[in-house]
């Protein structure tokens, strides 16, 4: 299983403001390791598991990672495309669960695909399960969590 790491934030602790709606609203560095020598290209996609809906509120949605790579800087895709998430935007927009509402978890989920996927820059969600579909190599997560 791929190891998903940030020098910003541990697994299942609180993500810091920075990263939030209330703070620079930036995406954290993230490192990977431990994936398959085979990889092509990577993607990934950062939802919050509670939202108060059926699926998941996507936050933000990375692919067309060259295989190579075992990283991306705070607040860029590092030369990825950024698809869109939830509120139909590209890029990443950080926490901001309705207060009140308890702990939200946002999983960060990396995926290690055996293919380029060749998809747009306005690839959705369901556009980017679809074509990972039977191409994935392995997968990693690190969670997150965030009150208001």
């Amino acid at each position: 299983m791929i190891s998903l790491t940030s020098d910003a934030l541990e697994h299942d602790q609180p993500i810091p403001e920075k990263y939030t709606g209330e703070g620079k609203d930036v995406s954290p560095p993230l490192s990977w390791s431990g994936f398959p020598e085979n990889t092509r290209e990577f993607a990934l996609i950062c939802e919050d598991l509670d939202a108060l809906q059926d699926e998941p509120w996507v936050h933000w949605l990375v692919y067309g990672i060259p295989g190579a790579r075992n990283g991306m800087p705070e607040a860029t895709t590092g030369g990825a495309f950024g698809g869109r998430n939830s509120w139909g935007r590209p890029g990443c927009n950080g926490p901001l669960s309705p207060s009140g509402h308890g702990v939200h978890h946002y999983r960060f989920k990396r995926y290690a695909l055996d293919r380029t996927m060749g998809l747009s820059l306005s690839a959705t969600k369901d556009d980017l399960r679809q074509a990972i579909e039977g191409h994935i190599l392995d997968e990693g997560e690190l969670v997150g969590t965030y009150e208001r």
